[in-house]
């Protein structure tokens, strides 16, 4: 079904003030999941919602908790998300970020603690929209460990993602690169089963190590595993978001003390730069504007329509589905009636919001 992404919003708000945010925190919960459906990435939009409504229930998710700063050594912040709502604490968080950078240059930004950070690129985009280049590396502490490491035949850690964004001129749209580190997310897996689809070659293994297509092997026990993203180049930036993420910040390294129903935490290690600190920021964006157009220019491969920079796909998936609405599956469905039912939205209700 496609619905239109506002009664989406409304529905994921509804939810969430149900489960015990007051209505500026859910808004901008759901305003987050929305813009990652429309950005393509189902995998971190209202599919999300089922799994927030467990965080709430297992006490591993705190609505209404703001963010303690808990280091200040001018260029250098650490922050305590206090596992409240990723979306919010972590735009909390790049506000201060970007507040540090415009006075020092500079800022170099941990947050830990924090619940399901959501789609890594809004953080980027929202530092790109504020003038700056921004890294970001990301680990996760779950219920379970998902992705195996090169060479292995079960899970270790999770899908580690990572993100650099690159601001434009005069308000022109950022390049950014936002990826897992994994072959695909864990939620990309999550829709695939969901829809009954077989996943692409070389994302996933079973439970001794073999490669399959199935995304059942990652809901049947024992579980199957997914592989990292070319091979042990993402296996070996995976290691790398782990150390600095978890290691650097001091929230700690995956491990079988961090396992637990309920959770999706998330910590992350940010790196704000003003891309003019080393000359004009005009040959900056000079630079930035003639490579993209460069690439661009290459000739597109049979098949293809036309060559793409990072962001390009999510901006294209967002003029798509604000106009034909979010494709959503009947067992997603489902379970987003169920999550609201959790929290005591009656269906009739969430239909209603809907609009069905």
């Amino acid at each position: 079904m496609q619905i239109p992404a506002d009664r989406l919003r409304n529905l994921a708000q509804a939810i969430f003030q149900r489960g015990g945010s007051d209505e500026g925190e859910a808004t901008q919960v759901a305003e987050r999941l929305i813009e990652a459906n429309l950005f393509g990435h189902d995998s971190h939009g209202v599919g999300m919602v089922p799994a927030y409504v467990n965080g709430l229930q297992s006490g591993e998710l705190n609505p209404g908790i703001d963010v303690t700063v808990e280091h200040d050594r001018g260029s250098f912040l650490l922050v305590n998300g206090n596992a409240g709502y990723g979306q919010v604490v972590a735009a909390a968080t790049m506000e201060l970020a970007i507040e540090r950078a415009k006075e020092l240059g500079v800022a170099v930004v941990g947050l830990k603690n924090r619940y399901h950070i959501g789609r890594v690129g809004a953080w980027g985009e929202m530092c790109a929209a504020a003038g700056f280049i921004s890294i970001h590396y990301v680990n996760v502490f779950s219920s379970n460990s998902v992705v195996a490491p090169f060479g292995g035949s079960d899970s270790r850690f999770t899908t580690n993602p990572y993100c650099t964004a690159l601001p434009a001129r005069n308000g022109a749209e950022p390049i950014v690169l936002d990826m897992a580190t994994s072959r695909v997310a864990m939620g990309k897996v999550r829709v695939a089963h969901n829809k009954g689809e077989q996943m692409m070659p070389d994302a996933l293994i079973d439970s001794q190590g073999n490669p399959t297509n199935d995304p059942g092997v990652m809901y049947s026990e024992p579980k199957g595993a997914l592989r990292t993203m070319g091979l042990h180049k993402g296996y070996g930036l995976a290691v790398i978001c782990e150390a600095l993420a978890g290691a650097f910040t001091g929230a700690g390294t995956f491990g079988p003390e961090h396992l637990s129903p309920g959770r999706i935490i998330n910590n992350m290690l940010s790196v704000l730069i003003d891309p003019g600190a080393f000359g004009e920021r005009e040959a900056f964006d000079d630079e930035i504007e003639k490579f993209t157009k460069w690439v661009k220019a290459s000739p597109p491969a049979p098949g293809v329509d036309e060559v793409l920079v990072p962001g390009e796909p999510e901006r294209k998936s967002r003029t798509e589905r604000l106009q034909n609405g979010v494709p959503i599956d009947d067992i997603t469905f489902e379970e987003l009636l169920a999550a609201g039912e959790a929290v005591g939205l009656a269906r009739d209700e969430a239909m209603r919001i809907i609009g069905n």
